[in-house]
């Protein structure tokens, strides 16, 4: 706190004038200048003093003023910020990116958008999963999933304080996967023969390597080393849009004999893809889903579930001949080996393995022998050393 006094310099008339300057505790300043109603300096400089307690006196009696409440948007205003600064800005795959907005557009904005954030309680969350008993586990869970993490990320940007509800995914079952047994596989490649070439190199492309329908549509005729026999999955197309393969990272996988033939033989100059139209465009999902159903008819099998299936074959025939766990992650670019061993139950050497232990030496004891003491009957194991 300082009191200043200086001559008055304002109008004609004589006289002191008087700066004041009081700090607050909460580092509030208050300040005053006046030209003091007295005629010495001296007498000046004691009444500034007065004031400066009066003003302090004044401050602190005032009743503290409350902090604003923070406004908490609802979730119609907060789920744009979350895919764009959010989603958007980790470079999430567009896929992903697009999955989220469907689900708030398609069923979180018409339960939850005028609620404020904070104000989604566990109940809602209950009643709602209630609303969606006709949909999958798996559709619900994914829903839920986007609800949690938009969320999430409220609190760690400090748009709410805490989480205001808890969100509990269904238990939902795993998924048979689909796969071709062998004979059926053999139709099938002849019937995508009879289609045409696209078709054909569709089934090897899935069947015997393992791509993904993106995979495929973004394949190019650099991807293919036809000295080294390898294939190379740089990229991966969604409805247009180009970015890294499901996992994040590419991957090399070996040609098999009637893949590398079929690519030489069908090598082309329409385009630099390798799957194309007949006058060199890009083909999209739906040129896949029709030389997919053409050569199911074709082949007389029934209607199957989509290209995936091809996938799902590959990873099961390795399976089914012995390859080892990790060689399938890798070759299928898995990101998780959890998601590889829902093909392990096929494999033939891993039950022949586990049923041979049997037939091997018993082990010797580790922590002792089971002894029976003479004229007793029980058992008891002494250590040993």
């Amino acid at each position: 706190m300082t009191v200043k006094v200086r001559p008055y310099k304002r109008s004609q008339r004589e006289g002191w004038e008087v700066d004041i300057c009081v700090n607050l505790p909460n580092g509030e300043e208050v300040r005053e200048r006046r030209r003091a109603p007295v005629a010495t300096k001296s007498q000046a400089q004691r009444w500034g003093e007065r004031r400066e307690h009066e003003l302090l006196r004044e401050a602190l009696s005032r009743p503290a003023e409350e902090p604003k409440k923070k406004e908490v948007p609802t979730l119609t205003e907060f789920a744009p910020r979350f895919i764009e600064s959010y989603a958007e800005a980790n470079r999430q795959k567009p896929s992903g990116i697009d999955a989220k907005k469907r689900i708030l557009r398609l069923y979180l904005e018409p339960d939850f958008g005028s609620k404020k954030l904070d104000q989604i309680k566990t109940e809602d969350v209950q009643r709602f999963k209630a609303r969606l008993g006709h949909r999958s586990a798996k559709t619900v869970n994914n829903i839920l999933s986007v609800l949690g993490k938009l969320l999430r990320v409220a609190v760690s940007w400090e748009v709410i304080h805490a989480m205001p509800c808890r969100i509990e995914l269904l238990k939902a079952p795993k998924p048979e996967k689909s796969f071709l047994d062998f004979d059926d596989l053999d139709r099938l490649v002849e019937g995508a023969t009879m289609v045409g070439w696209g078709a054909h190199l569709l089934v090897l492309l899935g069947a015997d390597a393992g791509l993904r329908r993106g995979e495929m549509i973004s394949l190019r005729w650099n991807d293919v080393d036809f000295v080294r026999r390898e294939l190379h999955i740089r990229r991966a197309d969604w409805k247009g849009i180009e970015s890294t393969p499901k996992g994040g990272r590419g991957r090399t996988v070996d040609l098999t004999k009637r893949l590398l033939a079929t690519l030489k033989a069908y090598r082309h100059l329409r385009s630099e893809r390798v799957l194309c139209e007949d006058d060199g465009k890009p083909i999209t999902g739906k040129t896949i889903a029709r030389w997919m159903r053409q050569a199911t008819r074709r082949a007389g099998l029934a209607v199957l579930e989509g290209p995936h299936i091809l996938r799902h074959t590959f990873c099961s025939h390795l399976a089914m001949r012995g390859a080892t766990v990790m060689a399938i992650k890798e070759l299928a670019g898995h990101r998780d080996v959890s998601t590889t061993m829902g093909y392990m139950h096929l494999s033939p050497s891993a039950k022949r393995g586990a049923i041979e232990l049997l037939d091997g030496p018993a082990p010797s004891p580790v922590r002792g022998e089971i002894l029976e003491q003479p004229g007793v009957g029980t058992k008891k194991s002494s250590r040993s050393g």
